[in-house]
């Protein structure tokens, strides 16, 4: 098999695909455009948008040639999602969301050497297009029964699927036919949740060209209990800074399980194999070093924010638990801290018992009173003395941040208002 193939199934990043060893043969006879397509449905890509993101950066790194998609078109539509019809945002904000989400895909490859990416948005052949061109040209080549058994449509049939969103699968197969017409694309990646409309479109050119293209797709990643992997607590893991901060993004990588942390390593790291087996190794001989996790963290937020923002993080994440100075942290890092580690504002004349329960440190003021008794309680990573001490300005990090600790493990943090 192409070794590239073959490295890809290794880090399980083929779910599905056309026949492999004609794809394999077609990437071994030079460099192949591809591409790989993002629906602004909203503001920012996510983790999951990451997988197609990285495996267009490999596919690239191989000598390969990316076409990078913004569905401006698509977007207005939305796939069928199974738990009913979609919102239709409208296209001033579709329009402004492919700006944005153009920029951040576009930081992950390159746009220069023989095999430099171009962005691509389908509104541009789509908008245009007249409704009967659309039926005679595209339609007719999809028999609504193979169109009827599509899983997510075959659910949705009881209760009820517009024909907007059941027709959406024909304008993801005619961005291929047009790109391919266009640029020569003969390949589309993909999450294993497009596969039906990947398949499509290899099947729109063959029946409308007579042409032979080649796809796949990656699996859906998961956590141990098979639940989609991504989502924490406060919702979506963000690759936009203001929606999901560089911290938060350490720390979501960084409490990775044990179980999963070396698969998620093989598709978000772009290490070795013998460097990921032997963190491997080390995640079964000592578990507790978490040296999978922190690589793994590292990695992503390198990826992601740069090695700056990766460094603040870790500062952060071992100040906050009084293994660095506090002091060294940025005004925009504790803020990130705040909204990940919980916390609350508190009042001007607060004294450091109201904001350890402000904090969620202790659960009430006997609580906070007990464990200042106890010497067990800590503002800015010093033991503190004195329960009716008030949270001057001079006290606090940047004028306003007390981060308030309770032994060594339970942190929070409040903000004077």
């Amino acid at each position: 098999m192409n070794a590239l193939l073959d490295d890809l199934q290794w880090r399980g990043l083929i779910a599905h695909s056309t026949d492999l060893d004609a794809l394999g043969a077609h990437l071994d006879e030079g460099s192949v455009k591809f591409y790989v397509g993002f629906d602004p449905t909203a503001q920012s890509v996510h983790t999951g948008n990451l997988v197609q993101i990285l495996l267009a950066k490999r596919l690239q790194d191989a000598g390969h040639q990316p076409f990078l998609l913004v569905g401006g078109a698509t977007g207005l539509i939305g796939d069928p999602k199974e738990s009913g019809e979609r919102v239709m945002n409208s296209k001033e904000l579709v329009h402004e969301w492919v700006d944005k989400i153009r920029s951040q895909v576009s930081r992950f490859v390159s746009f220069e050497g023989d095999n430099a990416a171009t962005m691509v948005n389908n509104y541009d052949w789509t908008a245009e297009m007249s409704v009967l061109d659309f039926l005679r040209d595209v339609g007719k080549h999809f028999p609504v029964n193979r169109m009827l058994a599509r899983d997510v449509v075959a659910r949705r049939l009881e209760a009820g699927i517009s024909y907007t969103e059941f027709s959406y699968v024909l304008l993801q197969s005619m961005d291929y036919r047009e790109l391919n017409r266009r640029y020569g694309i003969t390949m589309q990646t993909g999450g294993s949740d497009q596969w039906g409309n990947i398949a499509a479109g290899v099947e729109l050119l063959r029946r409308s060209d007579q042409v032979r293209v080649h796809a796949m797709a990656t699996p859906l990643l998961t956590k141990a209990d098979g639940t989609k992997f991504g989502k924490t607590e406060a919702g979506t893991v963000w690759l936009d800074p203001s929606l999901t901060s560089p911290y938060a993004m350490y720390q979501f990588f960084l409490n990775a399980e044990d179980a999963k942390v070396v698969d998620y390593l093989k598709v978000f790291s772009f290490r070795s194999r013998e460097e990921i087996e032997a963190l491997e190794r080390a995640t079964l001989e000592a578990p507790f070093k978490r040296e999978a996790q922190r690589a793994l963290a590292d990695d992503v937020t390198d990826i992601v924010h740069g090695r700056a923002e990766r460094d603040a993080a870790v500062a952060a994440s071992g100040a906050i638990f009084g293994r660095g100075e506090l002091g060294e942290l940025s005004e925009a890092t504790l803020a990130s801290v705040l909204s990940e580690v919980g916390g609350s504002q508190v009042d001007s004349d607060a004294t450091v018992v109201d904001a350890l329960v402000a904090a969620g440190v202790v659960e009430s003021k006997g609580a906070a009173r007990r464990a200042i008794a106890e010497g067990g309680a800590y503002l800015n990573n010093e033991r503190i003395e004195d329960a009716d001490l008030v949270l001057a300005p001079e006290a606090l990090l940047h004028g306003r941040y007390a981060v308030l600790r309770r032994g060594r493990k339970t942190v929070g943090i409040a903000e004077r208002i």
